[in-house]
């Protein structure tokens, strides 16, 4: 009777660790335990943890919680102003509620991933190039208002979608830096005009202070031949203005001015008497000056042709 009792006893041990590991289930900390009782859902989601179910009549299905990161697929669509690119993208999104993506979507990953392909190429064909290339924020909201409206029934919610890359034709790259090209070159010469403008205001304020000081001229003049030697140049080319010499003539007229007025005082103080100047040396008269005091030789004094040497 003891040994019947002990057997029943063993066995029933054994037949409820059997059981025990049969029903035991682990949820991991970022799962949720949704539990399926001969086929119908069990309103209680369970928790992170150590939990029960019943053998062969629970099914146990883990949900898990995170972030996940799909990539979208590369798609090729035509935008609104006729300009052919392939844009690709990722997206951000999670489970909120356990029991709707098991129950109302057979597969969310792939619901999601169909989603934002769809939702892509919509947005493609709804901007323009411009958009597509920089204003990425306000389609990438326009994405995630897209495909949060579904999938908030499925139990999913889109955290974020970002727009990776912008594939654009050869042509189209080509033209682009083009214009990109122009614009730069129409800057250039803009700036380039303002500076001559404001160096012309300059050196018209530089001429007006010169013509004021003639002497600030010659100085300008020296600073410049100073300049020109520094670059060890074999030649040295050497600027003359023509102001210069308006200078240098005005400055030998009141040379001569002054000298003038001098020599006059002096005679006014000596009297007006003053000796006169020695006459200046006669040239010498030629043959054809002396007149009659050179008589020319007679054509019959003349000797032969042909006594002529």
């Amino acid at each position: 009777m003891v040994e019947e009792l002990v057997t029943a006893g063993v066995a029933l041990a054994c037949t409820g660790t059997v059981y025990l590991m049969a029903a035991a289930r682990v949820v991991k900390q970022y799962e949720r335990g949704v539990v399926l009782r001969l086929g119908r859902l069990v309103s209680e989601v369970r928790e992170p943890g150590f939990t029960m179910i019943v053998p062969i009549v629970d099914r146990l299905r883990k949900v898990n919680m995170q972030i996940v990161t799909m990539p979208v697929p590369a798609q090729e669509g035509i935008t609104r102003d006729n300009v052919t690119v392939r844009v690709d993208a990722v997206v951000y999104f999670k489970v909120v509620d356990a029991a709707d993506a098991v129950i109302r979507v057979e597969d969310y990953r792939f619901a999601v991933s169909q989603m934002a392909q769809t939702s892509l190429r919509s947005i493609i064909g709804k901007s323009e190039l411009d958009d597509l290339l920089s204003n990425r924020e306000k389609l990438n909201q326009g994405l995630e208002l897209m495909m949060d409206s579904p999938a908030i029934g499925w139990g999913v919610t889109v955290d974020r979608v970002e727009i990776k890359d912008v594939s654009l034709p050869e042509t189209m790259k080509r033209s682009m830096a083009r214009q990109a090209e122009a614009t730069r070159d129409r800057r250039a010469r803009v700036i380039n005009a303002d500076a001559e403008l404001q160096a012309s205001k300059k050196l018209a304020e530089a001429a007006e202070a010169m013509s004021d000081q003639p002497a600030a001229l010659q100085l300008r003049l020296l600073q410049t031949v100073v300049a020109v030697a520094a670059e060890k140049n074999s030649t040295l080319v050497l600027p003359f203005p023509v102001e210069l010499l308006r200078f240098l003539e005005r400055s030998g007229l009141q040379a001569q001015a002054e000298t003038a007025a001098a020599e006059a005082a002096e005679a006014e103080r000596d009297g007006g008497r003053r000796p006169a100047a020695p006459a200046a040396p006669r040239a010498p008269r030629t043959p054809v000056e002396h007149g009659a005091e050179t008589a020319l030789p007679e054509l019959a004094d003349l000797p032969p042709v042909e006594d002529l040497p």
